[in-house]
């Protein structure tokens, strides 16, 4: 892949995980953005931990060479909610464009079940044609107002969402405009569909319309555990359903290959939730940074 068009990131959630704060509860901010800079990683998300005034946040981050490059929005437009998300999310816009990232990453969050003790796969919600005409409408709306900040909303595909299956992408993408993108996640679809060829289809079928990629892998022995005992989204992350490139099933060289093909601008951000005190994250950084290099050449 072209090092001028692809930079490389790396998620905070491997070191302090946002939705279960006891996992990785050690790890400081600090820590956190010096192995991701020691790692060999340019770019990062911003995890609970990151201080949220960028005249703070910057110099604290450009000693280092870190950028960051995306963070996590929650959108409730199915929920009827949409007066106070796009509210919140011009505040977050703003955050994000101080700090010099151009794409910002959303996931709809009306009736997700994956912060709750609820079985994954058979409890998912399902959105009716209004809650999809509100949430279509919603990001419409938010990528206009991003386009006069010169930034790009991504919707973030999501185990325990409405919009997780390539179905639901494919209905989320024909209601919005060209304008809105997908954050494309090789571990959420590959989990949804248990299957590398839907993987590889949503990415090809959709790359003009792709602007953040999330590497993350899996491993099919704890995802099973997750179906057959019925288990919720985070007991599955707690157990190691995610682990970072290289260390799981998923074969991403023709992830990498289509990306170049498509010629791909933007970033690829290793984003593998895992218990900080199972998976070393500084160890699991390295390895994902030496498995990228191996395989897409940057």
């Amino acid at each position: 892949m072209n090092k001028d068009y692809v930079k490389l990131a790396i998620a905070p959630i491997g070191w302090t995980n946002d939705d279960m704060p006891e996992l990785g509860k050690e790890n400081t901010f600090q820590q956190t953005v010096s192995e991701m800079a020691l790692a060999g990683f340019s770019g990062s998300e911003v995890g609970s931990k990151y201080p949220r005034d960028p005249a703070v946040l910057k110099p604290m981050l450009e000693i280092r060479g870190i950028q960051i490059c995306n963070a996590w929005f929650s959108t409730f437009f199915a929920n009827g909610e949409k007066a106070k998300t796009i509210d919140e999310f011009v505040n977050h816009m703003n955050f994000l464009h101080a700090m010099g990232a151009k794409v910002i990453g959303c996931s709809e969050q009306s009736k997700s079940i994956q912060g709750t003790s609820l079985p994954v796969f058979d409890r998912k919600p399902i959105f009716s044609d209004e809650e999809w005409r509100l949430t279509a409408e919603g990001y419409n709306e938010l990528a206009q107002i991003a386009a006069q900040k010169g930034m790009q909303v991504c919707l973030h595909h999501h185990m325990g969402t409405g919009i997780q299956t390539p179905a639901e992408i494919d209905r989320f993408m024909a209601l919005t405009n060209d304008d809105v993108y997908l954050l494309y996640d090789t571990g959420h679809i590959y989990y949804s569909e248990n299957s590398q060829q839907a993987m590889l289809a949503v990415l090809e079928k959709y790359l003009p319309r792709i602007n953040h990629v999330h590497l993350k892998d899996v491993r099919d022995e704890v995802v099973a555990t997750v179906r057959q005992q019925k288990l919720s989204f985070l007991d599955g992350v707690k157990r190691g359903t995610f682990t970072v490139p290289g260390d799981g099933v998923i074969d991403f060289k023709p992830v990498f290959k289509l990306l170049d093909e498509a010629g791909y601008r933007g970033w690829m951000v290793v984003e593998a939730e895992q218990d900080p005190a199972l998976a070393n994250p500084f160890e699991y950084a390295v390895k994902a940074r030496k498995y990228i290099r191996e395989t897409a050449g940057i």
